[in-house]
């Protein structure tokens, strides 16, 4: 059988000209939304992801500004640079990007991100909001996993989806969504037992466990939409999902790329969260206070 793509890419582009949209009737208002990007690693997949925020923010006409404190930095100069920023007029979103230095307590950290500029839901406060329905950025990987879905149709309303992965980023927050659309939600851990015995019966099946090639071809039937969240470096640099491309094409009935599928859009929603996090804080906040800007 014929296995659709559930590319990303369009729905990328749709988001990333929201963004710029909403960036554009900011700036003639006279304010610039703008991002600050925190970074402790010297792992390069880490700044490639990274400057491809910075390059898509640009294009977008949001700031973005990327705070390099390097693979050493302290759990307390980490924490003081997010206060600093959380207090800082002119930044509309922060994200803490992982992996950090080992030994920094990364619950700790995200803990100090202002809510309203959590754009990618990485503070519990916005985890805790999102699960009873109170107005938070959910994480933008999780988010867009349901924009992907909505995109290109895919039932949810009453339908079986398993979500194998329970990560505070991915899995956790992405359950709540998809309740949110009245889904029957599954989540498959390391303690779950055999996948296939969640994953086949289900109508859609997100992975986001971060192992290469752990859903294959058996454990999906051919009515499965299965949703690849998985980003995997290869040590020739190439990048993988989860889920074993080769053997689920021609079984499932749609397979969402990687790359090309859900981290295009993750990228995109990032920008708008940070866009529309401006425009919260300019109803609640001085204008003029924006103007500053942090980054061009």
């Amino acid at each position: 059988m014929s296995t659709e793509v559930l590319s990303g890419k369009g729905l990328a582009a749709l988001i990333r000209q929201r963004a710029q949209d909403e960036a554009r009737r900011l700036e003639s208002e006279g304010l610039r939304p703008s991002l600050a990007v925190v970074v402790a690693t010297d792992v390069e997949a880490t700044h490639w992801y990274v400057r491809s925020i910075e390059r898509a923010a640009e294009r977008a006409g949001i700031g973005c500004r990327i705070l390099d404190l390097g693979h050493d930095a302290t759990e307390q100069v980490l924490a003081t640079v997010l206060k600093d920023l959380s207090a800082e007029p002119s930044v509309s979103g922060i994200i803490l990007q992982t992996p950090l230095p080992a030994g920094v307590r990364t619950d700790e950290l995200v803990g100090l991100i202002a809510p309203e500029k959590d754009i990618d839901g990485a503070n519990p406060l916005s985890l805790g909001r999102l699960a009873v329905g109170q107005p938070a950025f959910a994480p933008a990987t999780a988010r867009a996993v349901v924009e992907l879905l909505e995109h290109f149709q895919v039932p949810l309303a009453g339908r079986n989806v398993a979500v194998v992965g329970r990560s505070a980023v991915v899995g956790k927050p992405l359950s709540l969504l998809l309740l949110e659309k009245d889904a029957t939600v599954t989540i498959c851990h390391s303690k779950s037992g055999e996948l296939g015995r969640y994953t086949q019966p289900a109508d859609v099946v997100v992975v986001a466990a971060g192992r290469t090639g752990l859903l294959t071809g058996s454990h999906v039937s051919s009515a499965s939409v299965v949703i690849d969240v998985g980003t995997n470096v290869l040590p020739d640099g190439s990048l993988v999902g989860d889920v074993d491309e080769a053997s689920v094409t021609g079984v499932a009935a749609a397979l969402s790329p990687v790359p090309g599928g859900v981290g295009s859009v993750t990228t995109a929603l990032l920008l708008l969260h940070t866009a529309e996090a401006a425009r919260k804080q300019a109803g609640a906040l001085d204008p003029a206070a924006l103007v500053l800007g942090t980054a061009g």
